[in-house]
């Protein structure tokens, strides 16, 4: 079972493959340190299919050697979401390959090992949003306990209190950049923060995440296979306003 894992939902983005449970390579672009990091977004049509060859070739592997493949849908950037989707309708159309999505969210919150409790992965959506979701993690079991959503980092939360307010919670995801002095004042929750560096890759997490979706056979169509977004474009959004006036 290899599975080809993609994400450009993010600023970094990262391709892997996993064989049966394991990551036997990855990749992600720009890396730690790199001048390019800050305008990563505007690259990830670039450099996502170099990456995936990059990838494939440090697996020892071909394209026809691959199970199936497996991207995340959002929530994340509008355009880095569809970049990820696109590429893996191509590929998936091109190969007649079995493909499935995963969300953004839960494939961050699925990079967390070594902790016991509530993970937040949470990313920053702007205007004082944050795309969130909560799940609770006992041992390599990760458990939803919120739906993705967009919120302001407050409802966010007052939202955890309900559901974690007695157990460690572990917040990881650039929204933690944005929001970090902020959720450190939330003294009433027991508030930790990731150290990312050195965790696998977000690519790494939705291959191997979704590799039970392969081995249960639950590869969807592609025509059902749709992005994340939670908030409407900008571009839509201005769009609707001109129409309303």
């Amino acid at each position: 079972m290899r599975i080809l894992g993609l994400d450009t939902s993010i600023s970094v983005a990262s391709v892997a493959v996993s064989e049966d449970g394991r990551i036997v390579a990855e990749d992600f672009y720009p890396r730690q340190g790199t001048a390019e990091r800050s305008v990563a977004k505007s690259n990830h049509a670039e450099i996502i299919l170099p990456l995936i060859d990059s990838v494939l070739q440090r697996a020892g592997m071909g394209l026809s050697d691959v199970t199936g493949l497996a991207v995340s849908v959002g929530p994340g950037s509008f355009t880095g979401v569809r970049i990820g989707l696109s590429t893996v309708k191509g590929l998936a159309y091109g190969t007649g390959m079995p493909a499935v999505g995963i969300s953004t969210l839960q494939a961050i919150a699925g990079r967390v090992a070594g902790f016991e409790g509530i993970v937040c992965p949470i990313l920053d959506a702007r205007k004082g949003e944050v795309y969130a979701a909560v799940y609770r993690k006992h041992g390599n079991q990760l458990n939803r306990l919120m739906e993705d959503a967009l919120m302001p980092i407050q409802s966010f939360l007052r939202a955890l209190r309900a559901v974690g307010k007695t157990s460690p919670c572990l917040f990881i995801g650039d929204g933690v950049a944005a929001y970090g002095p902020l959720l450190q004042r939330a003294a009433d929750l027991q508030i930790f923060f990731a150290q990312e560096e050195g965790m696998p890759s977000v690519a790494a997490s939705v291959a191997l995440l979704c590799e039970r979706q392969f081995i249960d056979d639950r590869p969807v169509q592609l025509d059902d296979l749709a992005p994340i977004y939670l908030r409407r474009p900008e571009c839509e959004s201005r769009m609707k306003a001109t129409v309303s006036s």
